[in-house]
C-alpha cells in the first residue's frame, strides 16, 4: 500500500522493518516460557528484560518500574482501578479531565459506579486543562489525579508537571496517558512529577497488543487481574514476548531519534497548515497554536460534511479520521470537541490529519490537493 497517503497516524502507525525482525527473530529461536527456570526460559528472560530497559530509558526510570500489559488501555485500567482499590478508603477521589482517551473516561465511569467519587474537569476552548480547576477539584479524601500529556485528537499538550507539582504538594498521586506524546517530546517521569504513566507499542512504530504502565517505586497499586505471578504480580499470565521485544525494539528506535522526529514533524505540521489555507482560507485549526503535538492537526471546513470527506477522500487513497479511531465506528460527535464548546455543525465538518515517518512535503502536497477537489465535490453534491 502507498504509505505516502497515510495521514492517520495518531490511529496507529506502521511497524518499524527493524522492529519487524526484531519480531520474527524472537519468533524463530526464543520460544521458551520466561517463568521457566531452564536455559530456554532464561533465554527468553532477557530478551524481556532488554525491552523491559529501553522502555525505562525512555521515560528515565528503572526496568523494575516498568509493568508489560498488551496495551495502553489495560495500562490505564490497571492505573485507575489498581490504585483506586489500593488506597484507604478515606481516599476515594478521582480527578480526571472531560477530553480524556476512553479508556480513562470509561474506567473513571466504572469506578463511579462502584461508589468512588470522580470529578471531571472541564477545559478552555483551546483543549487546555486549567491549573486553577485541578487546584479547585482537590479535596481532602482526593487520591489520584489522571491527566492526558497529549490529547490524541487536537494535539494539545498540557501541563503535567504544573499538575504533578499539584499534586505533590497535596500528596496525591498523579497518573497520565502519554500514549501521543512519547514519540517526539521528552517524557521524564521524575521532571513530570508522575507516579503512574501508560504507553502503547503501536503508536511508536511497533506491534499492536502491547503496552506498558509505569508505576514509581514505592507506589501500593492492587492487580485487577489475578493467576502468576508475572510482572510483580500485577499483570498474571504468560507475556507476549514477541510483542515485548518489538516494542523494546521500537522504544530503542524513539530513545536515538526523538528530537529529531520532533524538528521534522513541526516543520511539516507548519507547513500543511499553510498549504490548507492557501487551498480552503476559511478552514480553521483547533486547539492551542502553541504547546501542541508536532503530529496532530485537527482541521474544520465550515459547511462540509466530515463523513462525505472521509468518503471521497479514502476513494482517493487517502487515510484520515473525523477523530478518535476508538469512537469512529459509533460515528458520535467527538467528547473532545464537544468539551471545548465547538457548535456541533464544526465538529461535523472536523478531520484530523497525522503525520509521520512517511510524511513528506510532497506528500502534504498532494493530500491538500486531493482535500481541495473534495471539497469542491462535497459543496456540489
Amino acid at each position: 500500500m502507498n504509505t505516502e497517503l497515510y495521514f492517520d497516524y495518531a490511529a496507529t502507525t506502521p511497524l518499524h522493518p527493524t522492529v519487524r525482525q526484531t519480531m520474527l527473530e524472537t519468533l524463530d529461536i526464543a520460544f521458551g516460557n520466561p517463568s521457566s527456570m531452564h536455559l530456554y526460559g532464561e533465554q527468553v528472560r532477557q530478551i524481556v528484560a532488554s525491552a523491559r530497559a529501553h522502555v525505562a530509558q525512555g521515560l528515565g526510570a528503572t526496568p523494575s518500574e516498568i509493568i508489560f500489559t498488551s496495551g495502553a488501555t489495560e495500562a490505564a485500567n490497571l492505573a485507575l482501578i489498581g490504585i483506586m482499590q489500593a488506597l484507604p478508603s478515606k481516599k476515594n477521589h478521582l480527578i480526571t479531565s472531560q477530553i480524556e482517551h476512553h479508556a480513562t473516561l470509561h474506567t473513571a465511569e466504572q469506578l463511579k459506579k462502584r461508589g468512588y467519587d470522580v470529578t471531571f474537569l472541564p477545559v478552555d476552548t483551546k483543549g487546555r486543562v486549567s491549573l486553577r480547576e485541578v487546584k479547585k477539584a482537590i479535596r481532602p479524601e482526593t487520591g489520584l489525579i489522571s491527566i492526558m500529556m497529549v490529547n490524541n485528537e487536537t494535539g494539545v499538550l498540557q501541563n503535567i508537571a504544573g499538575i504533578g507539582k499539584i499534586a505533590k504538594e497535596n500528596k496525591i498521586l498523579l497518573h497520565t496517558d502519554a500514549v501521543q506524546a512519547i514519540n517526539s517530546y521528552v517524557v521524564d517521569v521524575d521532571k513530570l512529577q508522575v507516579d503512574l504513566l501508560s504507553l502503547s507499542a503501536h503508536k511508536i512504530y511497533g506491534p499492536k497488543g502491547v503496552g506498558a504502565l509505569y508505576v514509581r517505586e514505592g507506589v501500593s497499586i492492587e492487580p485487577i487481574m489475578y493467576g502468576g505471578t508475572q510482572e510483580a504480580g500485577l499483570r498474571p499470565g504468560t507475556e507476549n514476548v514477541p510483542g515485548i521485544a518489538g516494542f523494546g525494539e521500537a522504544m530503542a528506535l524513539r530513545n536515538r531519534r526523538y528530537m529529531q522526529r520532533y524538528e521534522e514533524l513541526s516543520e511539516l505540521r507548519s507547513q500543511l497548515i499553510q498549504l490548507l489555507k492557501n487551498a480552503s482560507p476559511s478552514c480553521q485549526i483547533n486547539g492551542a497554536s502553541r504547546q501542541v503535538a508536532p503530529h496532530i492537526l485537527s482541521v474544520s471546513f465550515p459547511n462540509v460534511d466530515g463523513e462525505l470527506m472521509l468518503f471521497l477522500l479514502s476513494e482517493k487513497g487517502v487515510a484520515l479520521s473525523m477523530g478518535s479511531a476508538c469512537t469512529s465506528e459509533n460515528m458520535m460527535p467527538s467528547h473532545v470537541l464537544l468539551s471545548m464548546q465547538m457548535p456541533i455543525e464544526q465538529i461535523e465538518s472536523t478531520l484530523r490529519i497525522s503525520l509521520g515517518e512517511f510524511t513528506t512535503i510532497a506528500s502534504l502536497r498532494d493530500l491538500v490537493t486531493i482535500i481541495a477537489d473534495a471539497l469542491k465535490k462535497s459543496s456540489a453534491l
